[in-house]
């Protein structure tokens, strides 16, 4: 059985229409059947700007998505208007909107077996009136999900995160022993459910320098990690540290673990993308349907030069397509 996969746009006046045409020319058409959630003039457009000869099928209903095809599904968007690659507006984020709520009714429904997401601007998108944080966020409440964990993954690297799209200084504030604990379950929980890791083995990193160097640099490792791991240990969960980020990454002792849990953002994606090479996918663990995205924004900056790297794309894709095989069978 294909999986069927739908993809969300993006803001259509960066990269993500170009990466996702790019990307799906290069799929292996035997394991999936995309499905792009956007208007098909907007792809029509990039495809002419970018000279690409994609062939595109345009569909009414999921169910007349076509193998071998990249399939567009446009009737949910009512409004027409001309994209401007590089430029930021409340039409590009409203299509980008309207495309994320279409692929997550399609996959509540089941209609789809999983989505990819394309990036898009946050300001964009509050201009159009949807006043959220990010991507992660407004899945979380539109599936209702409890608790869901910001994952990037590159094969056997899998970095999460205890704390996403907030400032530096209120990180400290946000870490308390029961939101490591909760993370650590949702990441555990993720690794055996979706990645089908019968025994996974979790690091988790110190907040401070050194990860506190006993006490001297900060006290959050004594008071508040180590007691959270040693807790989230008497529940079954094999977690281990709280290791210095720095010296955890340089020795490449992620290679000895399943996952790694980070304190704040750049602690955990700067060295994450640097080791990925723009091969990483994010993924959110929690979330009662499947959904990858590529690490990268929208790179206004190169939108409609036809020189984006689909790669971060094509892996959330494959990996898209390989847990939902994996659900499939698991099912």
């Amino acid at each position: 059985m294909k999986p069927i996969i739908g993809i969300t746009l993006g803001d259509c006046n960066g990269i993500g229409p170009e990466v996702i045409l790019k990307g799906l020319s290069d799929i292996d058409f035997m394991q999936s059947i995309p499905v792009v959630i956007a208007p098909t003039y907007i792809l029509e457009f990039y495809k002419d700007l970018l000279g690409l000869s994609t062939e595109l099928n345009e569909i009414s209903e999921i169910h007349q998505a076509k193998p071998s095809l990249i399939n567009v599904f446009p009737n949910s968007f009512s409004t027409t208007f001309t994209p401007t690659p590089g430029k930021q507006n409340k039409e590009s984020g409203l299509v980008a909107m309207k495309s994320i709520e279409g692929a997550i009714e399609f996959c509540l429904s089941e209609k789809i077996s999983a989505m990819v997401t394309a990036p898009i601007s946050k300001e964009a998108v509050n201009l159009a009136g949807y006043k959220i944080p990010g991507h992660t966020e407004f899945l979380a409440e539109k599936t209702k999900a409890d608790s869901v964990l910001m994952m990037l993954v590159n094969g056997d690297l899998r970095v999460a995160l205890t704390t996403v799209h907030i400032p530096i200084r209120a990180v400290a504030d946000a870490i308390t022993e029961e939101v490591i604990i909760e993370r650590l379950k949702v990441l555990n929980k993720s690794l055996t459910d979706d990645f089908l890791i019968p025994a996974p083995r979790i690091a988790v990193l110190g907040l401070n320098p050194h990860a506190g160097d006993g006490g001297v640099i900060g006290m959050e490792e004594i008071e508040i990690i180590k007691p959270a791991i040693t807790n989230s240990r008497k529940e079954g969960i094999n977690a281990d540290g709280p290791f210095p980020a720095d010296g955890f990454f340089g020795q490449k002792l992620y290679e000895n673990y399943d996952a790694v849990l980070a304190m704040y953002h750049d602690q955990g994606l700067a060295p994450f993308k640097l080791a990925s090479f723009g091969n990483g996918v994010n993924f959110t663990a929690g979330l009662p349907i499947i959904r990858t995205s590529p690490d990268h924004g929208t790179a206004f900056d190169i939108a409609g030069n036809g020189v984006a790297d689909p790669s971060s794309f094509k892996q959330a894709y494959n990996l898209a397509v390989k847990l939902a095989h994996k659900k499939i069978v698991h099912d």
